[in-house]
């Protein structure tokens, strides 16, 4: 491959993903990024990213342009600069941005067009912009003080209802606690699982796909955690519409939950935005971080925002 192609690169909370054209070639990390006193160690998450990289274009030389999307920027990342010392350790590049995953998300499911995105998974961060003088974040404070509806919300839900029903407590779930058995095991072997490791989102986020079987099995207490993480998206993507026409998209694997997720998120919504409009994502995180390798390539990137940090080699 030559110097001529691009790379997006998506790191998000359960793992790495990159594509790569031309060809659209994609490789996959499944593991969650590499952290170092709650924030994202980067001098560990370069390599992982080449690694991904030469799984996806074996041989390839440098890009002309390259964009890592990723969770933690800004607020968990103190500077960018070591990914960019990282990858030019293996690789030529033209131009690099180092960008949060609400911008990545918001490019993939909207283009570079004005409008709210929720971007929510592990986590949930809502970006409302018009990609000029609006920049109107709503959560994505992490599973301790935010992150209220997301993945990691919706597990830490079920597995306190799994553990009310253990317990003989009122508002339990026999079916969530088969569950959590099912997958973790008896519920002490879990609390070793969640408060020793280094990544206790990942965990708890882990069990959002048991809630939504449970929901779709019929157990109320699991519908009601999915009613009210979709009411949750759709107050923070409220909250960064302001001065923005309502255009509404999502990005990021709890929407692939269907209506469970989508009917309480969009009512909410049309509830206080009567003229809300709703575009379904042209793409994801992945899309939008290589949407942005090729505006670095071209010179083309949104200048004066905190989501994005862009460097050049001389010439």
């Amino acid at each position: 491959m030559n110097q001529t192609g691009i790379a997006g690169v998506d790191v998000g909370g359960s793992g790495i993903r990159v594509r790569v054209d031309p060809g659209a070639r994609e490789a996959q990390d499944r593991e969650p990024p590499p952290r170092v006193n709650g924030k994202i160690d980067l001098g560990q998450l370069a390599p992982r990213i080449i690694d991904a990289l030469d799984m996806a274009a074996p041989g390839a030389a440098g890009f002309a342009g390259m964009a890592i999307g990723m969770t933690g920027l800004p607020g968990l990342v103190d500077d960018p600069r070591p990914l960019w010392d990282g990858m030019r350790a293996r690789f030529y590049i033209g131009s690099l941005a180092v960008a949060g995953d609400a911008l990545t998300t918001h490019v993939g499911a909207l283009g570079f067009h004005p409008g709210v995105v929720v971007a929510a998974g592990t986590g949930v961060i809502t970006l409302g912009t018009d990609l000029d003088g609006i920049w109107n974040q709503s959560d994505g404070w992490g599973y301790l003080l935010g992150d209220h509806g997301s993945g990691a919300w919706i597990g830490l839900m079920g597995l306190q209802a799994a553990l009310r029903a253990h317990d003989g407590r009122p508002n339990g779930s026999s079916n969530l606690l088969d569950h959590l058995e099912a997958r973790f095991g008896h519920p002490l072997e879990l609390v070793g699982l969640v408060y020793e490791s280094p990544s206790p989102a990942h965990h708890l986020a882990s069990f959002a796909p048991s809630v939504a079987e449970a929901a779709h099995a019929g157990d109320p207490v699991a519908r009601r955690i999915w009613t009210e993480a979709g009411q949750h998206l759709g107050e923070t993507a409220i909250a960064a519409a302001s001065g923005l026409k309502p255009v509404f998209s999502w990005g990021g694997g709890l929407f692939e939950a269907g209506d469970l997720l989508m009917e309480p998120f969009q009512r909410t919504i049309r509830a206080s935005l009567p003229d809300a409009r709703f575009e379904p994502p042209r793409g994801g995180s992945v899309a939008g971080a290589l949407a942005l390798a090729r505006a670095a390539a071209d010179g083309t990137l949104p200048a004066s925002t905190p989501y994005l940090h862009a460097f050049s080699s001389p010439g």
